[in-house]
């Protein structure tokens, strides 16, 4: 049974969000600021996270920040906050996907699904090899990436990013196949979140964004 922990600072909110995800069969827990959340990913494993944005004491994404110091544990973002700044923050920091208020319960229990089945197939991938190309390492292992022997400070969305274009190196991949691929079938998102994550991984791979070769009105490639 998944454990799912509702992060948010409004009780309504919480209780309805706990019905429904033990309606599907999950079992919730609760906390009504950041830094409860912190607390509480210390002493327990969860498999998912909801976290609301703004809340007292410590907002949603210090929160974030400081569970993906010790855990890493998926999370969507829930904030009455839609704007594209808002939500590639988000992603920077390692967020797996952003719902804006007002929401549908059911909404965001299938995205809770999809970003579970995703870390699922994400996990069960073989990683048993390094790959290099000239100064760019790949640990498939470890999931770090090195340039020129120093550590690239890569999001977890770039490492998968970078991650599948390698696994598909040579071929020829649109924005909408990256996305549904990537993010999943069920991501709300657009073109612009592709080039955005594209743009973050280019700027920390330096020389070696070479390697990523614009596709112009299609997508990229990842070419060696």
């Amino acid at each position: 049974m998944y454990k799912i922990l509702i992060v948010d600072d409004e009780a309504k909110i919480r209780e309805v969000l706990a019905e429904y995800a033990e309606f599907e069969g999950f079992e919730s827990d609760q906390a009504a600021d950041g830094m409860e959340a912190v607390s509480k990913c210390r002493q327990t494993n969860y498999d998912i996270i909801l976290m609301d944005i703004m809340m007292p004491k410590l907002d949603g994404y210090s929160a974030v920040k400081e569970i993906k110091k010790i855990k890493d544990i998926p999370v969507i973002m829930l904030s009455a906050r839609g704007e594209e700044y808002d939500k590639l923050f988000g992603f920077e920091i390692g967020v797996d996907d952003y719902v804006v208020k007002p929401f549908s319960p059911k909404e965001v229990m299938a995205r809770v699904n999809a970003v579970l089945k995703r870390n699922s197939v994400k996990n069960a991938q073989p990683a048993n090899s390094t790959l290099k190309f000239e100064g760019l390492e790949i640990d498939m292992l470890g999931r770090n990436v090195y340039v020129d022997g120093e550590k690239a400070e890569l999001t977890p969305k770039e490492y998968e990013l970078l991650f599948y274009m390698v696994n598909n190196k040579g071929i020829a991949l649109s924005r909408e196949k990256l996305l549904s691929d990537v993010w999943g079938y069920d991501f709300y998102g657009d073109d612009r979140t592709v080039d955005t994550h594209i743009k973050m991984l280019r700027s920390n791979l330096r020389e070696y964004r070479k390697f990523i070769v614009t596709l112009r009105g299609m997508g990229y490639k990842f070419e060696v």
